[in-house]
């Protein structure tokens, strides 16, 4: 297929040369030698009158056009493929769609075991890939290499569609054999105490720690901080420490482990939890159906204690 004499099979390798900066790795991706990828890669550069990727040391680096370049190829490959390439007929049942979902342990514990059991009757071909959050999290939604990202709101990027999927109260949880909590449950005793935590990127600061900060001046007393939400319950078993957690997977872990909720001294904002969606997806029929599939699961699910 040519569009004003460029053939847009090349921009298929145009975005994997521009993702990877390297020719063996793209040409890899591509299942093609490396020769004809620098075969392509020529004549790329032959019409858009541009390096496109230079070599610098051991790397290649977009030069100015490739950087403009790399995300209108990636939007214009995703349309390609969503709309003119997908199948006219939506039936869930025959579907063979593999969701890449970006979601944190917590997300997975309390929502996706519950979604996947409650989908598997009707789409019994579809299959998940459950990832984890990183720092490149929105750059990869931008890319077109996640179906869908759920994450608290203010990871959300306004330029691509995203819904509320829903609201999540804090609770704070001890071991039930803590004796360092007092009655009344005071913000002085809670800053007393030691805490656990998870925390996640180059930062490795908990999340509720700013807000903290804004509102009282104070931080906690980190004794523990771990990389997911799971290990917090286990790291507080047989010791005098506290952990402030999400509702939903407090009540879990209450269930299986001797841990008692307590409600925290002060009120801490609601988390809201959206869906996003890259914009090419928006009329993806089977993910409207996967988002849908997810309100529901939400809704029947009852109110968190505590909240």
């Amino acid at each position: 297929m040519r569009f004003n004499h460029l053939d847009l099979n090349l921009l298929v390798a145009l975005d994997v040369l521009l993702e990877e900066q390297n020719i063996t790795r793209a040409a890899g991706r591509l299942h093609m030698t490396q020769s004809a990828l620098s075969g392509i890669l020529r004549r790329l550069r032959a019409y858009f009158e541009d390096d496109l990727l230079v070599q610098v040391g051991r790397t290649m680096t977009p030069t100015m056009l490739g950087k403009d370049l790399q995300i209108p190829v990636r939007e214009v490959l995703l349309k390609i493929q969503t709309s003119i390439a997908a199948k006219p007929v939506f039936d869930v049942a025959q579907s063979k769609r593999h969701f890449r979902i970006m979601a944190s342990d917590y997300l997975i514990n309390v929502l996706f075991a519950e979604v996947i059991q409650r989908i598997v009757s009707d789409a019994p071909h579809v299959t998940f890939e459950l990832m984890s959050p990183g720092e490149t999290a929105v750059e990869m939604l931008m890319r077109g290499e996640i179906d869908l990202m759920i994450a608290p709101e203010q990871h959300i990027n306004a330029e691509h569609p995203s819904q509320l999927l829903f609201e999540e109260q804090h609770v704070c949880v001890v071991w039930e054999g803590n004796t360092s909590v007092r009655e009344p449950f005071t913000l002085e005793n809670y800053l007393e105490l030691g805490h656990v935590a998870a925390a996640f990127g180059r930062s490795r600061t908990p999340a509720i720690e700013q807000w903290f900060m804004d509102q009282y001046g104070c931080q906690r007393r980190m004794e523990v901080i771990t990389h997911d939400f799971n290990t917090i319950p286990h790291l507080l078993i047989g010791s005098q420490r506290i952990a402030t957690m999400h509702s939903r997977l407090a009540s879990l872990y209450a269930q299986l482990l001797p841990l008692r909720l307590v409600p925290p001294p002060v009120k801490i904002p609601v988390m809201r939890e959206y869906m996003s969606w890259h914009r090419s997806l928006d009329g993806d029929a089977m993910l409207i159906w996967l988002r849908t599939k997810l309100l529901e699961t939400v809704r029947s699910f009852e109110t968190p204690p505590l909240a």
